[in-house]
């Protein structure tokens, strides 16, 4: 008999309430309300993000495009660039204005990259300029109202 411990398992196991074993993947990302778009993680929000990257993004051109998606509770939407190309991850501390955006609004935004690899791109400074026409609309306040 060897007195070596034994191997370590692939996957962690953890007891659950049921007493039942179950393994645990970790996900490197959070799950996006649209299939084909990966949210970052951690999020990058207007808190985290540096000094030198605002200024970055705050000189840089203002691009146009439709909101894809947006999910309050989540906080985080894509929008949909008028010129094409991939969708731009929104985060809600980045939307300025009085509304919520939703599916079809048109608005404008400057970019930003995301780190730690800046590889991919984020909306920021996102202005709602048309709400979509025969939707309800919610102010960061609650009321709602119908375009």
């Amino acid at each position: 008999m060897s007195s070596e411990p034994p191997p370590p398992s692939q996957h962690p196991t953890h007891q659950s309430s049921a007493g039942l074993l179950d393994t645990q993947e970790a996900r490197d990302r959070s799950p996006s309300p649209l299939p084909g778009n990966v949210v970052p993680s951690p999020l990058p929000t207007r808190r985290t993000r540096t000094f030198s990257a605002t200024v970055r993004a705050s000189q840089g051109p203002v691009y146009k495009g439709v909101c894809k998606c947006f999910c309050r509770s989540k906080g985080h939407g894509f929008i949909t660039p008028a010129d094409g190309g991939p969708d731009i991850f929104l985060h809600i501390s980045d939307v300025e204005g009085e509304y919520v955006p939703v599916e079809g609004d048109e608005v404008t935004y400057k970019m930003c990259s995301i780190p730690p690899k800046n590889e991919k791109l984020q909306a920021v400074e996102v202005v709602i300029t048309h709400l979509a026409p025969g939707t309800k609309h919610e102010t960061w306040s609650g009321h709602i109202i119908s375009s």
